[in-house]
């Protein structure tokens, strides 16, 4: 569900070009170029993920996601390459596959839409 949302806000929506992602047990981490307010995105991402995922758990009235989201800036093409590949081998630095490919809940996953690596923005 949380991946969906995240793909649909991309190419749905239009809030941000989404680069990489991976939704962990208990995080997830995106390189995106947004195209709005990061406020704007985060809230409407953890907004209905959080509503969604508390129906599906049968839970009310308890936060889904935690208050803090961290955000940089990504200056170059050296560290957009570095954080892209962070972010797809977290699942194998986390001990949850031997190599990105079979985590299917990442942009590492083989699929014929997945995001691109290197499609960083033109101004990176």
């Amino acid at each position: 569900m949380v991946q969906s949302a995240i793909r649909h806000r991309d190419t749905a929506t239009g809030h941000y070009r989404l680069h990489a992602y991976e939704v962990m047990p208990n995080h997830v981490h995106m390189l995106i170029t947004p195209q709005v307010e990061i406020s704007v995105l985060m809230q409407s991402l953890k907004r209905f993920t959080g509503r969604q995922g508390n129906r599906m758990l049968g839970r009310t009235g308890e936060p889904f996601w935690q208050e803090e989201s961290y955000d940089r800036l990504v200056r170059d093409q050296r560290e957009f390459e570095r954080i892209a590949r962070y972010i797809e081998m977290n699942p194998v630095t986390a001990g949850l596959v031997e190599s990105s490919e079979p985590f299917r809940w990442s942009s590492a996953w083989p699929i014929d839409n997945r995001p691109r690596v290197g499609n960083p923005p033109h101004d990176v």
